[in-house]
């Protein structure tokens, strides 16, 4: 199973959920049947780590960010990937131009959460502290679901 987490610039949503998501599967045992990535649907931040700022927050709840910026290929990343799970409805409209005919593997983050009620994964990158701290807590949660709805379809 290969899971592709997108958002816009690929530095700060989807690396978290990457991150996140990578060390459940890593705890569950699960990473030689679970590889996971991450992209974003501009270009601007190619090559980037993510963000220090979610570096940081993420490193003091244990997660390491390790990633590397790179833009979704729909040439590529459609086919190869079963899950494409996009942050907020922009991704969403965007990923899915690129490939209508894929709509069935496009999934919001959000519709994994169990304990949140979000329609999106916020932006955290112009605010300050408690915005990262806010995308930490609902990537959690909606990555624990995602890995509960992964397991029942190995």
């Amino acid at each position: 199973m290969k899971i592709l987490f997108v958002c816009l610039g690929n530095i700060c949503r989807s690396p978290t959920a990457e991150g996140v998501f990578q060390a459940l599967v890593n705890k569950a045992g699960l990473s030689e049947k679970i590889k996971v990535d991450s992209a974003g649907t501009s270009g601007c931040h190619v090559g980037e780590r993510a963000d220090s700022r979610m570096r940081d927050h993420a490193m003091a709840r244990g997660y390491e960010l390790t990633s590397i910026s790179r833009k979704f290929d729909e040439h590529r990343d459609f086919e190869h990937y079963d899950k494409i799970v996009v942050m907020d409805a922009l991704n969403y409209r965007d990923v899915l131009e690129l490939g209508p005919e894929y709509k069935n593997k496009i999934f919001m983050m959000t519709d994994f959460c169990k304990s949140h009620n979000e329609e999106k994964v916020p932006d955290p990158y112009y605010g300050g502290p408690a915005g990262f701290e806010k995308v930490l807590d609902i990537v959690t949660d909606a990555s624990e679901g995602l890995l509960e709805e992964i397991k029942k379809e190995l």
